[in-house]
């Protein structure tokens, strides 16, 4: 658990070991369809969201743990994302830790809690080549429904109840980037969300309200992308940024989400940096 560290060369291994070719000139695996790497038929068991609790611990090796909660939406209309954000893998990685130290990476798949049989995924926080492999086993179950949205705020769910985070001992934050083309769902049903994680709850749980619980630990983005085609697409940012501060809601293409990633992280970091001299990452 968050042992290790990426390298691009575990990462060329890793890609060729799958039978996937590696572009030496782009630095990204060469896929040209969720097929290609996103093979799950069931939720993976290293993935199951029921009775976990997921830790991002500070070590020697990682003394300043900086935890990212990656959650890709597992609908139909999302593959695309979720394959350019496997083939920029590395990209996304290099760029990162070119500039900081010590993140790791919880990778989740959100689906929608009131139609899918696997509407949350959550692997643990890692630091090497196992965030590309908890990435491979993420189940797209292409299913949704037709209310609109997806249950993208299970993401912060499972942040607040369901995670312990040694950086907070420091007085950090982690943080959580959605990627999804709907609304902001209004909330979480309460008899669902209980049959997936294995909470007892006595309510559904309403977004505002769930925002107010994780904004403390969390800093909390959205990106939504961009097909080109998307009907939500002036809705999505109203919904999102009636909660969330504007500045943290972005909407990009397909090709610009990699780099979007990326400067989210490394923009937090610095930003933590100026407001809290003194304290370390």
């Amino acid at each position: 658990m968050g042992g290790g560290a990426w390298t691009t060369s575990n990462y060329v291994s890793y890609t060729t070991s799958k039978g996937l070719s590696y572009d030496t000139s782009t630095s990204r695996a060469v896929l040209d369809s969720l097929q290609d790497n996103f093979k799950a038929k069931h939720i993976h068991k290293e993935l199951d969201p029921k009775n976990i609790m997921r830790e991002c611990r500070d070590s020697e090796e990682h003394p300043y743990t900086v935890p990212v909660i990656l959650c890709v939406d597992v609908t139909g209309s999302m593959g695309s994302a979720a394959v350019e954000t496997a083939k920029s893998l590395n990209n996304i990685m290099e760029d990162i830790l070119s500039k900081i130290q010590d993140v790791e990476f919880c990778i989740m798949g959100i689906g929608d809690l009131a139609y899918d049989y696997a509407p949350i995924q959550m692997s643990q926080f890692e630091s090497d080549i196992r965030i590309a492999e908890h990435l491979d086993k993420v189940y797209f179950e292409f299913g949704g429904g037709g209310n609109s949205f997806e249950s993208y705020t299970a993401a912060w769910y499972m942040a607040a109840r369901h995670t312990d985070l040694d950086c907070w001992k420091r007085g950090k934050k982690g943080i959580i980037i959605t990627l999804g083309d709907e609304n902001m769902n209004p909330y979480l049903p309460k008899e669902p969300l209980q049959n997936v994680t294995g909470d007892i709850l006595q309510a559904d749980i309403e977004t505002k309200d769930l925002y107010e619980e994780v904004k403390d630990k969390y800093d909390v983005y959205h990106i939504y992308v961009d097909h080109g085609y998307g009907r939500y697409k002036a809705s999505s940012e109203l919904t999102f940024t009636e909660v969330i501060p504007k500045e943290n809601y972005f909407s990009v293409t397909i090709n610009a989400l990699p780099d979007t990633i990326a400067r989210i992280v490394t923009g937090n970091i610095v930003r933590e940096s100026n407001s809290s001299e003194g304290i370390s990452w």
